[in-house]
């Protein structure tokens, strides 16, 4: 079976074909600047590469082109359309609606759509493509819509309420929904078959760590915390997002300057976060170079991150009554030697754990356990793979199991 996954976005279009007989991916690539002029990045498994100028006034002619590479030219990876089994597409939003992925019915596109208000960047753009899918592909073709919130789904009201009079919630669902749900959900279960224990038995802390970041409780497979909140600028410091801050110093700071509700929202999501408070780049690998260089900027704001990472650990921790172990991904998660082991030195006291500072160096840009032989509390890194999760699910749910 062949699925297409989709990650779309309001002028992109991220796509793979992946072979679930083996998990290899045949051909990935990147639609930019939809809507604008347009331009495809696209790779095959046998190493073709090619960049394209393209005409892309919307998703479809997007689509159209996509489907123009995998399945045309000596370097096509499948004959037609009907070769492909069917569409997974990644929808950030599900709000409490969805708590799994679900067939993309009429009566589903719609109960997206609705939910736009929560995520207006990026469910319009979700229905869009998917619109779009439908249009080029026919609805023939089987599509599944697979929610960055739907993980999070089994939070408890004590983990998702904020303090708010509570017919807010009522009226608006401000609640916390968390994100990144996908990528928790791929590195526990992982994990869990890498030990070779069942992940209905573990307790763990998995990090989340990119140019978004989020950390989440895992309890026996169940997400019952996470970072991320009502949109994903809540919790810990990010790359250009804030991460948590007290309402009243955005209210000052609004009173202050005069900036409005779109300025400011600009200024938590794009010019804070390592960004702001490095004043060099939103990027870690540059942060740990200015750090290495002596720029106290840019070593605080990589001492913030590990801090509040560490403190995430002991508080989930201690809401899950123990902890087996931590395991890292990401971007950062799984490339940034000082981020991890910061966060993880001094902890054996209070939790028995014990990173290995050699194997966290030596694994770096790698996967495996980085915590001593004697650690009471795995550390791992272990790579996420979330669009193979959404192809997984796809697979699941069009073959009925």
């Amino acid at each position: 079976m062949k699925i297409l996954v989709i990650n779309a976005g309001s002028s992109s279009l991220k796509y793979q074909l992946i072979n679930m007989e083996t998990d290899e991916v045949m051909a990935k690539g990147n639609c930019e600047r939809i809507g604008i002029d347009g331009r495809i990045g696209h790779k095959t498994a046998s190493g073709y590469n090619t960049t394209e100028e393209c005409s892309f006034p919307t998703h479809t002619e997007a689509f159209e082109k996509v489907v123009e590479l995998l399945t045309t030219g000596e370097n096509k990876v499948v004959d037609s359309i009907s070769d492909i089994a069917a569409v997974g597409h990644r929808v950030v939003q599900g709000g409490d609606i969805f708590n799994e992925s679900v067939l993309l019915t009429d009566e589903n596109i719609e109960k997206i759509d609705g939910l736009s208000p929560l995520a207006p960047l990026h469910n319009p753009a979700a229905v869009l493509a998917i619109r779009a899918c439908q249009k080029v592909f026919g609805k023939e073709v089987p599509m599944v819509a697979v929610f960055d919130t739907a993980f999070h789904q089994t939070m408890p009201a004590k983990a998702y309420m904020y303090g708010l009079p509570y017919e807010d919630y009522e009226k608006y669902s401000i609640r916390k929904y968390g994100f990144h749900g996908t990528s928790h959900r791929f590195v526990s279960a992982d994990f869990a078959k890498r030990i070779g224990k069942p992940l209905s038995e573990l307790k763990m802390v998995t990090c989340h760590l990119g140019n978004g970041s989020s950390i989440t409780a895992v309890d026996c497979g169940k997400s019952v915390d996470t970072t991320m909140g009502f949109t994903p600028l809540d919790g810990v410091l990010m790359g250009t997002r804030s991460g948590s801050i007290d309402a009243s110093a955005v209210l000052y700071l609004m009173d202050k300057t005069g900036m409005n509700t779109t300025e400011m929202s600009n200024y938590l999501n794009k010019k804070s976060g390592f960004l702001g408070v490095s004043g060099r780049s939103s990027d870690n690998r540059d942060i740990e170079a200015g750090a290495a260089e002596g720029d106290e900027r840019c070593k605080l704001a990589s001492e913030m991150l590990s801090y509040q990472i560490k403190k995430q650990i002991g508080a989930y921790a201690a809401a899950m009554g123990g902890l087996d172990a931590v395991v890292f991904t990401g971007g950062i998660g799984e490339n940034a030697i000082n981020i991890r082991a910061n966060a993880c030195t001094g902890m054996e006291k209070p939790f028995g754990l014990k990173i290995d500072l050699e194997l966290n160096t030596k694994l770096n840009h790698g996967e495996g356990r980085i915590s001593t032989p004697d650690s009471e509390v795995e550390v791992w890194i272990v790579p996420t793979n979330e669009e193979l999760l959404i192809a997984m699910d796809t697979a699941a749910i069009v073959s009925g199991k």
